[in-house]
């Protein structure tokens, strides 16, 4: 005779499973597009550059960029995170392209919100993709990242950005107080409006590779990041940080990677209680295409599951170049 737990029969789990409509209306979190913020890569040509490591992601020329706004206004997805690749000609010791008005990110910005004002468009303020050495920062002689000759480019950069249309800059550099010296830029700049999305909890991960194929950083890296992104054996650390970013006058904070810091995601948004983003970054995507494209794993329920984890673990919204796609299949 079997024996049940004395809640059996009164309680059976499985009738609020038994049928689609039942598990929509007892479902706990829901995906949509607005949920979405699309990264997206842009460059200094006229034609579609496809990123080997990114199975069906292009860069985008300035042109393409436009239509992208567009076409992101009309699935509902409600922001771009744009990221530049600049060819080996264009970079420095001192990343100083990072620093031209005229330069590729805001050109891109200014046909983007012509094109779609509607459409929120954040932008990445670190300078690896416009050093020659790929780092971040400033780079000294003895290999060292100089953190406040490196905060003093991010404040230009990051006003260069917002003279250009951008609504957010997400400084992802990591640099101690770089938060703080860019929102007293903004303010003394009269840029009260624009909002900072700290990159506060980044870690220095090993997901990361295709993005740097991606912006043309990955070849002129010179060593690695650990001396200023986290070590991902730590969680405490990223509350720190966080607090630390709002004190700063952060609007909102980012986690990044995304599925592997899951409980960081969690973490943070259930202690600040504020608008928590997470980064579903390129080695993610990639291992879930790559899975796919070899038979291994349901591409599309894998894609939904994953950014539906997301909002599980508290993410007001996530940063992925799964979105249009994502919003297409939820009829955006």
């Amino acid at each position: 005779m079997t024996h049940f737990p004395q809640a059996f029969p009164a309680t059976r789990m499985r009738r609020l499973r038994q049928a689609p409509w039942i598990r929509s209306l007892a479902g706990e979190n829901v995906l949509t597009p607005a949920d979405l913020i699309w990264a997206v890569f842009v460059h200094d040509g006229e034609d579609r550059m496809p990123v080997g490591s990114l199975p069906g992601i292009d860069r985008l020329s300035v042109k393409d960029a436009a239509r992208a706004a567009i076409r992101a206004r009309e699935l509902g997805i409600p922001a771009i995170a744009l990221f530049p690749y600049i060819g080996a000609d264009g970079k420095d010791e001192t990343g100083s392209g990072a620093l031209d008005p005229d330069g590729l990110v805001p050109r891109a910005l200014k046909a983007m919100k012509d094109a779609a004002p509607e459409v929120g468009l954040i932008t990445d303020v670190a300078l690896d993709a416009y050093t020659s050495h790929g780092h971040d920062g400033l780079l000294d002689e003895d290999g060292t990242i100089p953190n406040d000759a490196t905060t003093e480019k991010l404040v230009q950069q990051a006003l260069v950005h917002v003279g250009a249309g951008a609504d957010i800059v997400a400084p992802s550099d990591m640099m101690d107080g770089r938060i703080g010296a860019i929102r007293t830029a903004f303010e003394e700049e009269n840029f009260t409006n624009q909002m900072i999305l700290a990159y506060a909890a980044k870690y220095a991960s090993g997901f990361y590779g295709p993005y740097r194929d991606a912006i043309g950083s990955a070849t002129a890296l010179k060593g690695d990041k650990k001396t200023y992104q986290q070590d991902p054996a730590n969680s405490d650390e990223a509350l720190r940080e966080v607090a630390l970013d709002l004190a700063e006058g952060a609007d909102m904070v980012m986690v990044k990677p995304g599925l592997p810091y899951l409980d960081i995601v969690q973490r943070v948004s259930s202690t600040f209680g504020v608008p928590t983003i997470a980064y579903q970054v390129s080695g993610e995507y990639a291992q879930i295409k790559a899975a796919a494209q070899n038979g291994w794993i349901d591409g599309d329920r894998v894609m939904m599951e994953s950014l539906m984890c997301f909002k599980r673990a508290g993410a007001s919204g996530v940063i992925t170049y799964f979105a249009e796609e994502a919003a297409e299949k939820l009829g955006g």
